[in-house]
């Protein structure tokens, strides 16, 4: 039987997915950009493009240029990164599964038939059309959830709170530029701390906590774009592990691929 699933997307939810799929018995391979744009580096699969490697909680991803590279990784147990935007290697692939986890809010590419099971994360999709499901990204009751009909909740585009800290958590991009790193995920800091700058334009924390985010160095970025993320919380292992919204989204790929999967004998 077919258990390999391609993911389309190795950020922290993406790679949340892709972590508890592995760990279930599947063979996972995540498409990315050439120059992804994840804040939660040290939680995302992502990073292997940039690093040739990654791993979160155990499970390590390994940077793949070709098949014969992907056949390897696989073998030695990890998941192979490659740069593939388009999914061009769907066909080559031939997954039982694909699943759009970018969290684009739209849809880039992906049809329903493109394998015997399509799934995406978030809204942007429309299950029964676009792909056969969509998961509920949005915390709240329905987080998690399995949608065979319909739309997932519309984006806020208002960050969630954390310990009563919404949008001011978020750090944001003040101009178009280069961003370089004064501090770095996991760093305790204070309220006016300078945790960055874009080209020259300093990023400063809102209030105390733990770094728990922060964008590649060096990238060159939009103004307004999301580049870090401050927890006040300050629990240094946050930033090195899931959270507990990754892990409900992961476990509804999980049961969403089992559930097609059932009527298939094993």
């Amino acid at each position: 039987m077919n258990r390999l699933i391609l993911m389309r997307g190795g950020g922290d939810l993406g790679s949340a997915a892709a972590h508890k799929l592995k760990r279930s018995g599947f063979d996972v391979v995540i498409a990315e950009i050439e120059m992804p744009l994840v804040v939660r580096r040290t939680v995302s699969y992502a990073q292997a493009v940039i690093e040739g490697e990654s791993s979160v909680e155990g499970i390590a991803a390994e940077k793949a240029g070709s098949m014969n590279e992907i056949g390897k990784i696989l073998s030695a147990g990890r998941i192979p990164v490659v740069v593939d935007p388009g999914l061009t290697l769907v066909k080559q692939l031939n997954p039982y599964a694909v699943v759009d986890s970018t969290m684009s809010k739209k849809n880039r590419g992906m049809t329903i038939g493109m394998a015997p099971f399509t799934l995406a994360l978030g809204p942007g999709f429309t299950a029964g059309k676009d792909v056969d499901a969509v998961i509920e990204t949005k915390r709240g009751h329905f987080l998690g959830q399995i949608i065979y009909t319909g739309r997932a909740i519309p984006d806020t585009g208002i960050p969630e709170p954390v310990h009563g800290r919404g949008e001011e958590r978020v750090l944001r991009a003040p101009c178009h530029g280069r961003v370089r790193h004064e501090r770095d995920i996991g760093d305790t800091v204070k309220k006016g701390d300078t945790i960055c700058s874009v080209d020259g334009m300093p990023v400063k924390a809102p209030f105390g906590g733990t770094l728990r985010g922060l964008i590649m160095q060096g990238i060159t970025v939009k103004k307004g774009l999301k580049i870090g993320d401050v927890d006040p919380r300050s629990c240094k292992a946050y930033c090195y592990s899931f959270t507990d919204k990754a892990r409900s989204v992961a476990g509804g790929v999980l049961e969403a691929v089992l559930h097609h999967l059932a009527p298939i004998k094993f």
